[in-house]
């Protein structure tokens, strides 16, 4: 009996983190939030915070950390500064916008209403406009070295910044700042270099020959 009872402990034991799954999902479903969500919006652009709530929401409070940005009661709407002038709240879906965005607004956001279950949180990322990639070549002992990079003064989530290149060879294929071409290489005439982040992605090019001295081809 003693070994049975250790038996059933054990399977108890490995089945927890399945349940605790279980009940973290379905209080995700009834809208306590497991997790935030990130949102990402551009400097002077808008962004929205989409809750697509099914149920009739009758009172809404959305809160920046602790600070009140917009409220939803009695069907009025009160805007909060810095918020003031600058939100727009859907007292159907729950949904809140803000315009004109600066780097401050960058922070968690989270909304809470009496007629739903918990709270529901946004990490918002605010970027900078990205800049056009600038592609830079060098010829050293027989091959063409490029490198794709944005403006070392840019420092808007610079981790966010992905890098990949458009052209017919192999070395193309790998997403990095920096690829090589050997003289002897079919090279392409052109190629090209993206930079992106969530929202936006800029591409240049660069002509390969031009990274060639003349009196090596």
């Amino acid at each position: 009996m003693p070994a049975r009872r250790a038996m059933a402990a054990g399977s108890d034991a490995g089945r927890a983190p399945g349940v605790l799954g279980v009940v973290c999902l379905l209080l995700c479903f009834g809208f306590i939030s497991c997790g935030s969500q990130r949102v990402y919006g551009i400097v002077h652009e808008k962004v929205t915070f989409s809750i697509a709530s099914n149920v009739p929401l009758n009172e809404i409070l959305w809160k920046k950390q602790k600070d009140k940005v917009a409220e939803w009661e009695n069907s009025e709407l009160r805007a909060f500064s810095p918020f003031t002038n600058r939100i727009s709240l859907d007292p159907v879906s729950g949904d809140l916008t803000i315009f004109n965005l600066t780097s401050s607004d960058e922070d968690k956001y989270e909304m809470e209403s009496p007629n739903i279950t918990g709270t529901k949180t946004f990490s918002l990322y605010v970027l900078e406009h990205l800049p056009s990639p600038r592609p830079t070549c060098a010829f050293t002992n027989g091959s063409i070295e490029v490198l794709c990079k944005i403006s070392e003064h840019y420092n808007s989530h610079p981790e966010l910044i992905e890098y990949s290149w458009d052209c017919p060879m192999e070395q193309c294929k790998h997403n990095s700042t920096k690829i090589y071409f050997k003289l002897e290489d079919d090279i392409p005439q052109t190629i090209q270099c993206t930079a992106s982040n969530p929202l936006v992605n800029k591409t240049s090019s660069i002509v390969l020959e031009t990274c060639v001295p003349s009196r090596v081809t």
